[in-house]
């Protein structure tokens, strides 16, 4: 049986109404978390789709967030194999990043429900079913346009909404997979978020329930007819340029391109894990005979914490 193996970075923002149509496409779906899987195995460079997910993290954050140079390291090797790689929000700006574009912050954030801007070569891909759809926008970073990639879409809010590079690699900052009967996972989930880009949680509830079933339908569409390319092109990644490998050899993983950031979340985190340190050990003096396994459980798993 074929495999889609998705990289989950928070446990809500899953594939969503993508998963049951790649299971009807005879796809058997596992998922990893790479804040706490092993991401170096053969399986996951040789799944027949990856599928890299969005989280609220950055694309250059693995000072803070170690685990992310494994994923890239993952993400690179896919690249090199030419074999289908779909990334959306942050999924997209990590591949962005491997393939030499830039990925920073907007200044704010582009969050709720809004129509995409299909560019010409947008029109002529798979993104056509998506013309005139509100599609799901959450996120406050952009990525630049990669070299030798195709740009799909824009909003006023964000130009580089998606890209191709050749049939076998699409990056999408927006959320086409957002499943609307699950949409109270993200608000609850990202409630903080909101509060502080002041995004009503009803309006998007509303919206949701407004725009999910006409969504779902289109992403059903857009996906289904990116999959049949892969099948129609046989491994082909762009009708003779350059491959992606070429591109990510040229580009190899960098690092320190938005160290100001990363200072800034290394301060964060290094401050939560002091407190969650300081926490453990006042619970050690205070209750001897108490068990911290579930305090000193090992930072990989505390990362969960860290990320959500």
């Amino acid at each position: 049986m074929k495999t889609a193996l998705a990289l989950r970075h928070i446990h809500f923002e899953d594939l969503g109404t993508l998963e049951p149509l790649l299971r009807e496409r005879g796809f058997d779906v596992r998922y990893l978390d790479p804040a706490t899987d092993d991401l170096a195995g053969e399986e996951a460079a040789a799944s027949d789709l990856l599928i890299a997910l969005g989280g609220p993290i950055g694309a250059f954050d693995e000072r803070a967030y170690p685990f992310l140079a494994d994923e890239l390291r993952l993400l690179e090797r896919r690249l090199a194999s030419g074999r289908p790689l779909l990334g959306i929000c942050l999924g997209a700006q990590l591949i962005a990043r491997l393939l030499g574009a830039a990925v920073a912050p907007m200044g704010f954030k582009e969050i709720g429900f809004g129509a995409l801007t299909l560019t010409d070569a947008g029109r002529r891909s798979v993104l056509a079913p998506l013309a005139g759809v509100p599609v799901l926008h959450w996120h406050g970073d952009r990525f630049e346009l990669p070299e030798g990639s195709e740009l799909l879409a824009s909003t006023e809010s964000c130009v580089q909404q998606a890209y191709a590079v050749g049939n076998r690699v699409l990056g999408l900052q927006f959320h086409l997979e957002a499943d609307a009967s699950r949409i109270e996972r993200w608000l609850v989930g990202h409630c903080c978020e909101l509060g502080q880009a002041g995004v009503d949680p009803r309006t998007l509830r509303a919206d949701a329930e407004r725009h999910g079933a006409t969504l779902k339908a289109a992403a059903h569409r857009t996906i289904g007819a990116w999959l049949d390319r892969q099948q129609d092109t046989g491994g082909v990644l762009n009708d003779g340029d350059p491959t992606c490998a070429h591109r990510c050899h040229q580009h190899p993983v960098p690092g320190g391109l938005r160290a100001g950031r990363q200072q800034r979340g290394d301060s964060r985190v290094g401050s939560l894990r002091a407190a969650y340190d300081r926490g453990a050990d006042r619970a050690a003096q205070q209750h001897p005979a108490l068990s911290l396994g579930p305090w000193r459980c090992g930072a990989r798993r505390v990362v969960r914490w860290l990320v959500g």
